[in-house]
């Protein structure tokens, strides 16, 4: 490898902060200041951790497909100044979402140009993971809140009656004796649960190799995230109505998140075992990606 490829990779990567500069403060001030898009922190460490883990078996022997890295940039390009002039009218978070778009696109493109498209083929993984830093636009997450309220208030409900509970539900709302429990947005836990989606899709990419075990330990993680929800309901309104009140507004109430979804990634560190094990013993090739 020569050394002009790293520093053109490099010189790549400087105009990308320098073009993309504003989109980059909204988006990190956006993860900072909303649960829903805390997520958004863990993915450029986490992909740079896992280009450097795999960086050993890329094969760059080749450098073949360069034009298509210069596709990219110039799509990245356009996209960009289609942000600023912004003919479609598109709200803020929607232009957003479409210039971060753009920006991993140029970060791909920069791959690929200074190595080749079989650097992309080998990295393919921790480069498409970079497009998890894209803002969800605001009525998709609003969608996706409105989800997880429902459900959870309808796993609380089946888990009540499984503990003898007398429960009545009315949409998100649940009544049991004592206490009336309204799933508010904060306890759909969507930050939580956009993290159990990370780790389950990075447990996936580096201890599964058949696709369809990695499907479905991703998928995993969405009844996983649902039924953490409904038990960190349960607990907490068992504990306030049987033992003391203030458990209602306590620390498990406010800050107690990281132990139920520390519950459910043990739960996917089981599934994921016996994923493994079903692999070992069966004969399918492993996966391209």
């Amino acid at each position: 490898m020569t050394r002009t490829k790293p520093v053109q990779l490099l010189l790549l990567f400087f105009t990308a902060v320098l073009l993309w500069w504003h989109p980059v403060v909204a988006t990190f001030r956006l993860a900072i200041s909303s649960d829903a898009y805390t997520y958004i922190l863990l993915i450029l460490p986490l992909s740079v951790a896992l280009i450097f883990f795999e960086i050993r078996n890329v094969a760059m022997v080749r450098e073949s497909g360069r034009w298509f890295g210069a596709i990219l940039l110039s799509s990245a390009l356009l996209l960009l100044t289609c942000t600023v002039l912004n003919p479609w009218h598109l709200s803020s978070t929607e232009n957003l979402s479409i210039s971060i778009g753009a920006l991993v696109m140029w970060w791909i493109g920069s791959v690929v140009l200074s190595f080749g498209l079989d650097a992309l083929r080998s990295l393919l993984f921790p480069l498409c993971f970079l497009f998890l830093v894209v803002p969800i636009p605001e009525p998709a997450v609003a969608w996706v809140t409105t989800v997880l309220q429902r459900q959870s208030a309808s796993a609380s409900s089946v888990l009540f009656h499984l503990f003898g509970v007398p429960v009545v539900r009315d949409g998100i709302v649940l009544s049991i004796p004592g206490l009336t429990i309204e799933v508010a947005q904060e306890c759909s836990s969507i930050r939580s649960s956009t993290m159990l989606v990370v780790v389950s899709l990075i447990l996936a990419h580096l201890f599964l190799r058949s696709d369809w075990r990695k499907t479905v330990l991703v998928l995993a993680a969405i009844p996983l995230s649902i039924l953490k929800n409904a038990v960190r309901i349960l607990t907490i309104a068992e504990l306030g109505t049987r033992v003391n009140p203030s458990f209602l507004h306590g620390r498990l109430h406010r800050h107690g998140g990281v132990v139920f979804l520390s519950m459910a990634v043990l739960a996917i560190l089981f599934l994921l075992c016996f994923l493994r094990k079903s692999e070992a013993g069966s004969s399918e090739p492993a996966s391209d990606c």
